[in-house]
């Protein structure tokens, strides 16, 4: 789990990747909830997507967005981060050239910076949404969302009501050409406390399901 530091726009960003063993695995960027939140990319929940993804064979990033930890700059309520992610991404397609797809796996307000970035990227084929906060931002940039993915939440969220996000979903399905999936993990909060197992293996059956893997494909990475 390799520390690394790479320019951002808003100078020098700290990170933890991990290096895939095949060239042409997929890439996976992971990103953390709000900066003013105390999200950090050693939250649980970035952090445990980080190694689901690293066990299915990803070349893996997760960093802090500007002004957090060792990463330089402010925090700029989204633009900001949103150009992070942005450069997290150029900096993995660096180290990583020959990946045959691209993921993005966002946490909160990480899930929001996630799915803009997808509408700018099309190498993007498939994203993880856990709890985004649909009442918060909003979300009316997906027009179409160009990707396939998973959404995941808990119906005891009182950070993001069940029904906001329920209202994304049902907006996201009515689009032709990609499939969207929709959790539900009953009786989780906003931070999926005591419901993390759960949500993790919801997450990787999501991602083997779409790449076709079985639990004999992944890799020891203990």
């Amino acid at each position: 789990m390799p520390e690394v530091i790479f320019n951002g726009p808003a100078g020098r960003l700290e990170g933890r990747f991990h290096p895939a063993k095949k060239r042409n695995a997929p890439i996976a960027l992971v990103l953390h909830l709000h900066p003013q939140f105390g999200g950090t990319m050693n939250n649980q929940i970035v952090y445990q997507m980080y190694y689901m993804f690293a066990r299915r064979g990803f070349a893996v990033l997760r960093f802090n967005f500007r002004g957090v930890g060792r990463s330089q700059g402010t925090f700029d309520h989204g633009q900001g981060e949103l150009s992070d992610a942005a450069a997290a991404l150029d900096w993995v397609q660096t180290v990583h050239p020959d990946a045959r797809a691209c993921w993005i796996g966002g946490f909160s307000f990480g899930a929001w910076i996630g799915m803009q970035l997808l509408m700018r990227r099309p190498e993007v084929e498939g994203f993880i949404s856990v709890a985004p906060p649909a009442n918060l931002h909003d979300f009316s940039f997906l027009a179409p969302c160009p990707s396939s993915g998973l959404i995941i939440h808990g119906d005891n969220d009182k950070v993001v009501p069940q029904k906001d996000v329920q209202t994304l979903v049902d907006k996201l399905k009515t689009q032709k050409g990609i499939v969207i999936d929709h959790e539900t993990i009953p009786g989780a909060n906003h931070f999926f406390e005591n419901d993390m197992d759960d949500l993790l293996q919801r997450c990787g059956t999501y991602v083997d399901g779409r790449l076709g893997l079985t639990p004999e494909d992944h890799i020891n990475i203990d």
